[in-house]
C-alpha cells in the first residue's frame, strides 16, 4: 500500500471503500457486456457464473481470515461475512438472522437497477445461486442458500434479490 492510502482519514477511507465497491460492480458489468457483444448471453452467462464461482471462495477466504472466524463459524460467521462483502459498500442490504436461518436481502442493487439492465436484465438467480452458495459454503460448508425471489422469479417487491442460508445439522 503506498503512502498516499496510508495518510487517507477514516472518513476518506470509508468513501473509497465505496468507490472501490462501486468500481467492481462497474468492471464486472463491463466485462460482462464485452463477452455478451462477442459470444452471446450464453456464453456471457456461463463465464459470469464461473467468474463469480471462483471469486467468491477468494473473498470469503480473506474475509474469513480478516474477522479470525472459526472453521465453521456458522450462521452468525456468516452474517458478519457478507456485512462486509465488495458489493455491501455499494448496495443496500438487510441481513436477518433467527436461529440457524439467515435471509439476506439487497434491497437496492446498483446492477438490477442500473437503467440498461432495466430492459435488458439476465436471470439473476443463476448467478446469484452459484456467488451466494459458494460464499457460504466457504466461510461454513454446513451452511446451505435457497434463493427466495430474484429476477425472473420475483415473489418479493420490496427487495431486488432475497436468499436464505440454512445451517445444516
Amino acid at each position: 500500500m503506498n503512502d498516499t492510502l496510508r495518510n487517507l482519514g477514516k472518513d476518506e477511507l470509508v468513501e473509497l471503500l465505496e468507490i472501490y465497491a462501486k468500481n467492481l460492480i462497474a468492471l464486472d458489468g463491463t466485462w460482462f457486456q464485452s463477452l455478451e457483444r462477442e459470444e452471446g448471453m450464453d456464453t456471457a452467462v456461463r463465464h459470469d457464473i464461473e467468474a463469480w464461482r471462483r471469486f467468491s471462495v477468494s473473498e470469503a477466504r480473506r474475509i474469513k481470515k480478516f474477522l479470525g472466524l472459526d472453521e465453521r463459524p456458522g450462521i452468525e460467521g456468516l452474517a458478519r461475512a457478507l456485512a462486509l462483502r465488495c458489493q455491501s459498500a455499494a448496495n443496500v442490504d438487510e441481513i436477518l438472522v433467527e436461529g440457524d436461518e439467515l435471509t439476506y436481502r439487497i434491497v437496492d442493487c446498483r446492477v438490477q437497477n442500473a437503467p440498461q439492465r432495466k430492459e435488458h436484465r439476465l436471470s439473476w438467480r443463476s448467478v446469484g445461486g452459484v456467488e451466494y452458495g459458494v460464499f457460504a459454503e466457504s466461510i461454513d460448508d454446513r451452511i446451505s442458500c435457497e434463493c427466495l425471489s430474484c429476477f425472473p422469479d420475483m415473489t418479493d417487491d420490496s427487495c431486488n434479490c432475497a436468499w436464505k442460508f440454512t445451517l445444516k445439522a
